[in-house]
């Protein structure tokens, strides 16, 4: 990815009045940033009922350039990676939601593309039982599935507890932060979070000397659901971020989990009200969630399900590439979107004609089995 874009991805979320998903829209259709800012006296005319004069009175900012190019110096500078949507190593889940950062910031070594992404969520103010179920989840994950890769927001409670039990358990873990990446905040996380510099890394949309005010918080959510394969809220209040984090899995099309609790206890009742909703699937460990999602050894047990395949199918290229990438293992629809680099929308469409035709065959938690 040349200098070019990056200073124009970075250059366009500095725009006001562009948003996210306005920034999202104008790089899926134009093609990328740089042609954003290069067409944007042309793009009234050409999208007319996609743009309108103010997208280019916005898009005239040579402060945002400025800007831009100051925080790709310090990135660079500090060795953190800039991820524009045009590169391999962003987040391809991530890619597929609407409003997806056009850009982001990253420090650390983990692979955002992991065959098995999770998250867990929950009150800043974990109880015991909350910390037990993540110490407790993610030590049997590990021994259950090796490849997988654990976000959180290093805040405090259920986030912070998440990615010391994954570090413990040497399992990568990234935390997805509400400011730039020049501070690390609440600052008595410092260590964990230069733990997982080595075991994972840091992840924000936010340029430098960005504070970490509420709606950054509440905006960060959409990258801890959107990056991520399920997510799992451990303990919640009646209110709080971490159902907002289940509101934008759920619309997604993110698995969503939750921990129950007792009915008295104030931090399971969010947790309860998405189970009794239907929002979210109960799950009391790790063998619950592994079969929901069809991870490792339990998935096993459902792929010897007679069904009637065509002798002969003819599978069309993108066919054939779903196919051999399934040859291997059966995988979930948002790790063929990975893998096969092809949307997920496309993908839905491709699985759905490779069953009529006997080749694949869907088990549950939206995972795909190649018929023999």
């Amino acid at each position: 990815m040349n200098t070019d874009e990056r200073i124009c991805s970075i250059a366009l979320t500095l725009c006001p009045g562009i948003g996210h998903i306005g920034a999202k829209r104008l790089v899926d259709t134009v093609g990328s940033a740089a042609e954003v800012f290069r067409l944007r006296t042309e793009l009234p005319e050409r999208y007319p009922d996609m743009f309108h004069a103010s997208v280019v009175t916005a898009l005239d900012n040579p402060s945002a350039f400025l800007q831009a190019e100051q925080e790709l110096e310090w990135a660079e500078k500090n060795r953190v990676e800039c991820l524009t949507l045009a590169d391999e190593r962003y987040p391809s889940r991530l890619r597929e939601c609407e409003d997806a950062p056009v850009v982001l910031y990253f420090k650390g070594n983990a692979d955002l593309n992991r065959l098995r992404v999770v998250s867990m969520v929950g009150t800043r103010r974990a109880t015991d039982y909350g910390k037990r179920f993540c110490a407790d989840f993610l030590r049997d994950l590990s021994s259950l599935c090796t490849d997988v890769l654990v976000v959180s927001g290093l805040a405090y409670g259920i986030d912070v507890h998440a990615h010391r039990a994954a570090l413990s358990n040497g399992l990568s873990t990234v935390g997805v932060l509400a400011h730039g990446l020049d501070r690390i905040y609440p600052a008595v996380h410092r260590k964990t979070a230069v733990d997982m510099l080595a075991e994972g890394g840091l992840l924000t949309e936010f340029p430098t000397g960005t504070n970490p005010d509420r709606h950054n918080f509440v905006s960060r959510n959409r990258i801890v659901a959107g990056m991520s394969d399920a997510v799992i809220v451990v303990e919640s209040a009646a209110k709080g971020g971490s159902l907002i984090t289940a509101e934008l899995a759920e619309g997604y099309h993110r698995d969503c989990f939750a921990v129950p609790g007792r009915a008295t206890d104030e931090y399971s009742t969010g947790c309860n009200q998405l189970i009794r909703d239907n929002r979210a699937a109960l799950i009391n460990d790790v063998a619950d969630f592994v079969k929901a999602m069809n991870w490792g050894r339990a998935a096993e047990s459902c792929q010897n399900i007679p069904v009637q395949r065509s002798l002969f199918p003819e599978l069309t290229e993108e066919e054939a590439r779903v196919v051999k990438i399934l040859s291997r293992d059966d995988l979930h629809i948002n790790t063929l979107v990975v893998e096969a680099n092809i949307p997920v929308n496309r993908m839905s469409a491709l699985l759905f004609e490779l069953e009529m035709k006997g080749v694949v065959k869907a088990l549950v938690g939206g995972v795909y089995h190649l018929l023999a």
